[in-house]
């Protein structure tokens, strides 16, 4: 797939464990964990914001798009 999760990069970054993440966020844990490590088709724009409000990002410090052939744009 082109589209690449960098949610533990930007976790890593501020600190924040996946429990405290999963808590602050209103999601489960599996839940969290699936889109943390890529194992998602999808993801709703409410838990996109929630996640960005909580980690004080933006979309775009999660996901990331790279051309099939590999090359990032």
């Amino acid at each position: 797939m082109a589209i690449i999760l960098r949610l533990d990069r930007v976790m890593a970054d501020r600190k924040m464990s996946l429990n405290e993440l999963s808590e602050k966020v209103g999601i489960s844990n599996v839940n969290l964990s699936n889109l943390k490590t890529g194992k998602v088709r999808a993801v709703r724009f409410s838990t996109l914001n929630a996640i960005c409000e909580v980690l004080d990002c933006q979309p775009g410090d999660i996901l990331e798009y790279r051309r099939e052939d590999g090359k990032a744009l």
